[in-house]
């Protein structure tokens, strides 16, 4: 595919992506406007689009997501595991900081371990895949309560990651921050866990905090979320 057709092929796909809840169904014009393409472009990509069904066009001439896509989608989903996706990038953050990396979610009231890589050497804080605990003043729960709940933080601490040591266990601490997904909402907590004798604050300030940026930046984004709001949140570049 030269060049040309790779173009046309990134703009038809940019014109899917303005589709958004509640806008549903797209005039031509708002197609225009929303991606930036003159008419005249746009008509041609979404009639290629119609003939291949990524778009319906009603009788007044509005546009919708078409019925391919769906398939597509359900596809998607019957090949897609979360495990695959969180197992590896957890390794990683953990061989790279010599910590344990845990992947947290809200479950009924608690925050709930869904992974979890242990450190391959020295002290370690460890926990079981599947542990539930309070929504306490943990920087983990912090992010859950803050991000997922919409629950206010204290000015100091609206930087990410989050720091806390002794909020469950007087020798843990943990760093951790968002990481989201569709419509760019927050969907869990990273976290990097250790005995607070080694975890200290100033590690973050010194390395571990661009590394635990750089994989939610990437997490977020085989999630579903926005590039360009992860670059903007995160502040590094999402590859």
């Amino acid at each position: 595919m030269g060049n040309e057709g790779v173009i046309a092929v990134e703009k038809a796909l940019a014109l899917l992506d303005c589709f958004r809840p509640g806008e549903d169904s797209l005039t031509l014009t708002a197609l225009a406007n929303l991606s930036g393409y003159h008419k005249t472009t746009v008509y041609r990509l979404m009639n290629s689009l119609e003939r291949m069904n990524y778009v319906v066009r009603h009788e007044d001439g509005n546009y919708a997501l078409g019925p391919r896509l769906l398939y597509l989608g359900k596809l998607y989903e019957q090949s897609f595991h979360l495990a695959r996706v969180v197992q590896p990038e957890l390794q990683a953050l953990s061989q790279a900081s010599h910590e344990s990396a845990s992947w947290y979610v809200i479950e009924s009231g608690q925050r709930l371990c869904l992974f979890r890589v242990e450190a391959s050497e020295g002290l370690r804080h460890s926990n079981l895949p599947g542990a539930q605990f309070p929504l306490d003043n943990s920087a983990i729960s912090k992010v859950l309560r803050h991000w997922g709940l919409g629950e206010p933080l204290p000015d100091e601490e609206e930087s990410v990651p989050l720091y806390s040591s002794g909020a469950r266990d007087p020798h843990t601490a943990a760093f951790a921050m968002p990481v989201f997904g569709v419509n760019d909402k927050c969907i869990a907590a990273l976290a990097l866990t250790g005995p607070s004798s080694r975890l200290t604050k100033e590690r973050g300030d010194q390395n571990l905090s661009d590394l635990m940026k750089t994989t939610a930046s990437r997490l977020s984004v085989k999630l579903g979320a926005s590039k360009y709001f992860c670059e903007q949140f995160y502040g590094v570049e999402t590859v």
